[in-house]
């Protein structure tokens, strides 16, 4: 592979010397110049695909239940098996035990994981808020 390649550049070298006028040239420009052309050729000849890899997350909902207008006190937490949760440093107990929305947050912050959208259901003034916290941890 390489042989052919060097001889590539020779076969170029000897087209460039054929086509610039090196009469009025010292002998290292005459040297220089058709290299130079040859290495900037190959530069910008070679193209190098450099893939960037995507990013894999862990995916973690959280349903809270909150009475109406109550200011971020919570009526309940309640979070599903997720194989998103095994193997990390946080339980569903010690979730399911927090009484504020901030403290939850607080927690899943200091576990690393990464608060993405919170979607809310309300039917009626007085009924409680069903609350989904969706956060992300990377892989």
């Amino acid at each position: 592979m390489w042989k052919g390649f060097f001889l590539w550049t020779k076969f170029i070298q000897k087209l460039l010397i054929l086509y610039i006028d090196f009469s009025k040239m010292n002998s290292l420009m005459k040297k220089l110049i058709p290299n130079l052309l040859v290495f900037t050729f190959i530069f910008f000849a070679v193209n190098t695909a450099v893939s960037q890899e995507i990013t894999k997350y862990d995916y973690l909902e959280v349903i809270v239940v909150q009475k109406a207008n109550n200011r971020g006190k919570v009526k309940r937490i309640r979070v599903e098996e997720q194989a998103s949760l095994e193997g990390r440093t946080i339980s569903i107990d010690e979730m399911e035990d927090i009484k504020e929305t901030s403290t939850l947050l607080n927690y899943m912050n200091a576990a690393n994981w990464e608060f993405l959208d919170r979607k809310a259901i309300v039917s009626d003034d007085n009924d409680p808020v069903w609350m989904s916290y969706l956060f992300r941890k990377q892989k």
